[in-house]
């Protein structure tokens, strides 16, 4: 069916708006990531019932149905060759005492001044925050750098509401025959496979799932392709009173990854990294050899936690001690724009591939995780910017590419997803599989599990039409409709 074709029919049987020009066709066609994959139709629909007629129409038709939030994902889980459904209108909040029912196409940024207002706060907090949604982050099961503290998105999901691809409606953890169906796929040798970190967004997160009242975790990091997600149920917490953020300056990655692994045993709330490519782009007087920096944040026992810290570091330099709110937010503006920082560092002919950028293993094993780092960027002579959240375990790894060099990109990103999974690690932890790393979730996996994810993905989505070729996927997308 041809985009025009479709949206007429779709305009048929829904009230709300539907684009299919090709210049909102263009828009939609990207997201923050390097693919362009250009859709037939984009709808935006305004209540659930519009949801369910647009699920049953692409059911009937077979066309691919895939939910976009605000496209700040860095894998292209927004992007499908179907229908797009925009969800900004599903936009309703209500703060409660200890939990706070949200709505998917909320900003998080609008949600944590709606929070703040109540003395309350989420605490996976994405260097995006501001612009992405909560659907989206359910969907990719986001963390950020107080997940370290406060957990990934997928251990402050209460509930969840989705919409299945034939258009029903349910709650999850549902209590029903359904979700003791799904129980029985999740047998404890399954769940043994799961790599041991605190962060992981590869594949359906079963290892989370050991009763029926926790099936809602298996929604976080599905990106879409089990149902539509309407609204959810999270885990909110008073803010703290007080704060300390520390920044540390060290000679090299090394020591820092070093003693990030003793500095995670004295509890901070944040431990994160940034290297010297984008220390380059902070205006301000560091020491000359500075060649990375730590952020260490501590929100409870400020006191002792410093005396702590103070012993517990090596080779480091203190380079600030930060209590008041205006300049720690400052801080952590620097440190959440390391991306930015990051793409002014290159040239008009060079990319930053997001492929490996989300590794993750255990902390203790992260000084392995930069090894494996320096050995591919000197085998394939590739300067590499490396930043993230160390306190986890989880480095964005950026290796400086010449542009349209797919070849060289797929051989790098197979190499290095072999090497972080010998070592016990995830392929991904808080982005997502997306197009780019969807056809190595077998291989993190194995067979035993994979065949798992396939009955589940069946079990929701028997035609397949919710966004197809994430997760599970028999192609290869890594290098096909890459923009850069």
């Amino acid at each position: 069916m041809k985009a025009e074709e479709t949206g007429h029919q779709i305009q048929r049987i829904v009230q709300c708006q539907v684009l299919w020009d090709k210049q909102s066709r263009d828009f939609y066609s990207v997201d923050a990531s390097s693919y362009v994959v250009k859709p037939l139709a984009i709808v935006f629909p305004r209540n659930e019932k519009e949801i369910i007629k647009i699920l049953r129409f692409a059911s009937k038709n077979n066309i691919p149905v895939t939910p976009r939030g605000a496209g700040t994902g860095l894998v292209g889980s927004a992007l499908g060759n179907g229908i797009i459904l925009d969800l900004k209108h599903f936009d309703k909040i209500r703060v409660y005492s200890n939990y706070v029912q949200v709505d998917s196409g909320v900003f998080k940024g609008i949600l944590d001044k709606k929070l703040e207002e109540n003395g309350k706060f989420f605490g996976p907090d994405p260097s995006v925050g501001p612009y992405c949604t909560i659907g989206g982050m359910i969907a990719t099961n986001a963390s950020g750098g107080h997940s370290l503290k406060y957990g990934s998105t997928i251990d402050n999901l209460i509930e969840v509401r989705i919409i299945t691809s034939s258009g029903k409606a349910i709650n999850l953890p549902s209590k029903s025959q359904f979700d003791n169906k799904i129980l029985k796929m999740i047998k404890p040798s399954i769940q043994k496979k799961f790599p041991f970190v605190s962060k992981n967004s590869c594949g359906y997160r079963l290892d989370k799932i050991t009763k029926t009242t926790d099936l809602h975790k298996i929604i976080a990091g599905s990106e879409g392709t089990l149902g539509i997600i309407i609204s959810a149920k999270l885990k909110i917490l008073p803010l703290p009173k007080k704060k300390t953020l520390i920044i540390l300056s060290y000679k090299n990655l090394e020591q820092a990854v070093i003693d990030s692994a003793k500095i995670v045993k004295l509890k901070p709330s944040a431990l994160e990294l940034i290297d010297k490519n984008i220390i380059e782009r902070i205006k301000f007087d560091f020491p000359s050899d500075t060649g990375c920096l730590l952020f260490v944040e501590f929100d409870s026992n400020l006191v002792k936690s410093m005396i702590d810290l103070d012993k517990t570091i090596t080779d480091a330099k203190i380079i600030k001690t930060l209590t008041k709110k205006k300049e720690i937010t400052k801080w952590w503006n620097i440190r959440n724009s390391a991306l930015g920082f990051s793409l002014r560092s290159i040239t008009s002919k060079q990319s930053l591939p997001t492929l490996i950028e989300d590794a993750t293993v255990s902390v203790e094993k992260l000084v392995l995780l930069v090894n494996i780092i320096k050995k591919i960027s000197k085998k394939y002579k590739l300067d590499v910017i490396t930043y993230g959240h160390a306190g986890n375990g989880n480095l964005h790894i950026r290796p400086i590419m010449k542009r349209k060099n797919k070849k060289l990109v797929k051989k790098i990103a197979t190499e290095f997803f072999s090497k972080v999974l010998e070592i016990g690690g995830s392929i991904t932890g808080e982005h997502g599989d997306g197009l780019a790393r969807s056809e190595f979730v077998k291989l993190q996996y194995g067979n035993e599990v994979y065949s798992v994810f396939k009955k589940i993905k069946l079990e929701f989505d028997p035609k397949n039409i919710l966004n197809p070729d994430k997760i599970i996927t028999s192609k290869s997308n890594m290098t096909k409709n890459r923009k850069i």
